[in-house]
């Protein structure tokens, strides 16, 4: 073999051993927030949400909250959610919990074949005039490192 034959043969070699090594995993968050003052109420809304993916595996999870308060009345609402699929050991739960001067809820998700995960987790809560929301998201497959994001929000007024 002459020697330029031979480096291009062990570059074509290297390429499509190294295309082996590319990783398929994303993570990523999102929140938005928003409030209101007048002179008879006030309002405030937040929430966020994540979803992961690596390998067949998927994650998502949710969170939204608001609150209202007039000079003679207020109300609160919270509301959580997340999915799992993909994977040979898929799980989801969600727990809310609240009383009259506080909402929380949390949601996780996770898919996981092998070494190959997915997952996300969202808490929110509404406390008097807040909503506060976070989530986490991240994936991972074997051999990269996981990919991550996270999103918190907090609304007063």
């Amino acid at each position: 073999m002459n020697r330029t034959f031979r480096i291009a043969f062990l570059s074509a070699a290297f390429a499509a051993g190294a295309g082996g090594l590319v990783f398929a995993q994303s993570a990523s968050t999102i929140g938005s927030t928003g409030a209101s003052v007048t002179p008879g109420s006030s309002s405030a809304t937040g929430g966020t949400a994540g979803s992961a993916a690596a390998g067949g595996t998927s994650a998502s999870t949710l969170g939204t909250g608001g609150t209202s308060t007039s000079p003679t009345e207020s109300s609160s609402t919270i509301g959580s959610a997340g999915s799992a699929a993909g994977g040979t050991k898929d799980t989801s739960s969600t727990k809310i919990h609240g009383n009259e001067n506080k909402l929380h809820a949390m949601s996780k998700a996770r898919a996981q074949d092998k070494g190959t995960w997915s997952k996300s987790m969202t808490k929110t809560k509404v406390h008097k005039r807040e909503v506060a929301s976070e989530t986490k998201s991240m994936a991972h497959e074997p051999g990269g490192k996981p990919v991550k994001s996270i999103t918190g929000v907090d609304s007063a007024y």
